[in-house]
């Protein structure tokens, strides 16, 4: 899939009041800092669609963009470390479950896990809420270019092995860097699929 528009649309903190277009929406989530909107830029090819920051928890609404005048894609505020009260946490927790849950045309959400670091619980337990509710998503793995192909691929085996502690099938596994485009044709690919197999 060639990526040929991508224009901001609003942002919510309510799904309610989300765009009711009836388009598809795949949405991308992860642990705050994890890189998501820079891959957000590199899938879409556009430099400052989405904000990125040093700061974790910038992204604090559902934010919606639409891409080539066909489909949502969808930044969600971020889990885990921010530097934020419990009581905004927990608003932003409400948020993000109520989106994920009540979203008649959200086909995929990708889940974002940085791939520097060992499993950590927060993402476990993120990916397996996201099964046990039955909602469809993708992990992708990001920041691959900051290690060697030797360590990338002792960090996908050790996070394989935790995830089948909990898992029977693994679900879709994408392999990214934002710096470096790796990965983006496969994830657009499958949106690709995804859209082509619903019509």
């Amino acid at each position: 899939m060639n990526i040929i528009s991508a224009e901001f649309v609003c942002s919510n903190s309510d799904y309610k009041k989300c765009p009711d277009t009836g388009l598809p929406e795949f949405a991308f989530i992860g642990r705050s800092n994890v890189g998501k909107s820079s891959l957000i830029n590199s899938l879409t090819g556009k430099k400052g669609l989405a904000k990125t920051s040093s700061t974790p928890g910038k992204t604090q609404l559902i934010n919606h963009f639409i891409i080539n005048e066909s489909w949502y894609l969808v930044d969600l505020p971020g889990y885990g470390y921010a530097k934020v009260s419990q009581t905004e946490r927990l608003k932003w927790e409400k948020m993000i479950n109520d989106y994920l849950m009540n979203r008649d045309k959200l086909f995929c959400t990708f889940v974002l896990v940085d791939s520097r670091l060992e499993p950590q619980l927060i993402d476990i337990e993120f990916i397996n809420y996201m099964g046990e509710s039955g909602i469809p998503f993708a992990i992708i793995f990001t920041k691959t270019d900051k290690l060697t192909k030797n360590e990338l691929s002792k960090s996908l085996a050790q996070y394989k092995k935790k995830l089948l502690d909990w898992w029977e099938e693994l679900p879709p596994l994408f392999v990214t860097s934002a710096e470096k485009g790796n990965g983006k044709e496969e994830v657009l690919e499958y949106i690709g699929e995804i859209m082509a197999n619903a019509e």
